[in-house]
């Protein structure tokens, strides 16, 4: 049957394709020609792609997919790029090594790699504990200001890194430890309660001048030679300085009493062995830039 003679749907105005069923007739409404066009367009740019590049997954024996004649390889390229950045750090990191802590300092530009490699350091293996940014936690230091149990130097940060404190597998580590006056029987828990006001008095914080007078002896006996006469710490034996706002392990009457029953002698790793020499040189110069380094 030729398009002239095939009927008209009396509704629509369209030719059908001449078959009816239960009086259905399908309407012959073929789809634009500028539509068909794009659509062997699209198929012919996939058969080219298909040619050139990986395209075909792997089948059963072959192993990989299809390369194409172009051999690209997304894995290969990224491959390249990480090993080029590699190379590229890698001589920067022997600069890093060769050079030391106060020439990182005034060299411009080994001073921003170490820092930014020192970032990317800290957010993996330090700032779980000292948060980020060094803003610290309950029990963990700020290392942010300017307040230093041990010492805020380049090359004292340099020495806590490598060292760690109270690690007891590196025997440089750096070490001190505060007895447990009341779980080990040193002072009763009345003795205690007065030795808390007399460190509250140190910070003009205590409301108990009769706990404070009692609490002296005890003071000198048993605080004295690790936190000074004065209770300004000792930074040569990691003894915190009791007279200032700052507080690991918090400055409230039951903070203070817990710390003096049960003493707090926490942990740092040393990563010595753990990180190489440039990583530590790096982490030392970030560490030392928060704010608080002298």
């Amino acid at each position: 049957m030729t398009d002239d003679n095939k009927p008209v749907d009396e509704h629509s105005g369209l030719q059908t394709t001449g078959h009816s069923w239960d009086g259905i007739s399908e309407l012959n409404n073929p789809l634009p020609r500028w539509w068909l066009y794009t659509w062997y367009i699209t198929i012919g740019i996939a058969v080219i792609y298909m040619i050139l590049m990986p395209a075909i997954p792997a089948l059963p024996g072959l192993g990989t997919n299809t390369p194409g004649l172009r051999n690209h390889s997304d894995r290969d390229n990224v491959s390249l790029a990480i090993s080029e950045m590699q190379q590229k750090r890698q001589s920067d990191a022997t600069a890093l090594l060769d050079a030391s802590l106060r020439d990182i300092e005034t060299d411009r530009d080994l001073q921003q790699f170490a820092l930014a490699m020192g970032e990317s350091l800290f957010g993996d293996n330090c700032a779980t504990c000292h948060g980020a940014g060094g803003r610290g936690a309950k029990g963990y230091p700020v290392l942010a200001d300017d307040i230093w149990l041990w010492d805020g130097t380049l090359e004292g940060i340099e020495t806590t890194l490598r060292h760690g404190i109270r690690h007891e597998e590196d025997e440089d580590t750096r070490f001190s430890a505060m007895p447990r006056f009341g779980q080990d029987g040193f002072l009763t828990a009345a003795q205690i309660s007065d030795l808390t006001e007399y460190v509250l008095h140190l910070s003009d914080r205590s409301d108990d001048p009769e706990a404070v007078e009692r609490a002296s002896g005890n003071w000198v006996a048993q605080c004295s030679s690790c936190h000074g006469d004065q209770g300004k710490g000792d930074r040569t034996q990691g003894a915190p300085d009791l007279t200032d706002a700052d507080w690991l392990f918090g400055d409230s009457k039951r903070d203070i009493f817990d710390t003096i029953y049960h003493a707090r002698n926490s942990h740092m790793p040393a990563w010595e062995g753990r990180l190489d020499d440039a990583s530590i040189k790096a982490l030392a110069v970030y560490v030392h830039s928060l704010g608080g380094g002298e």
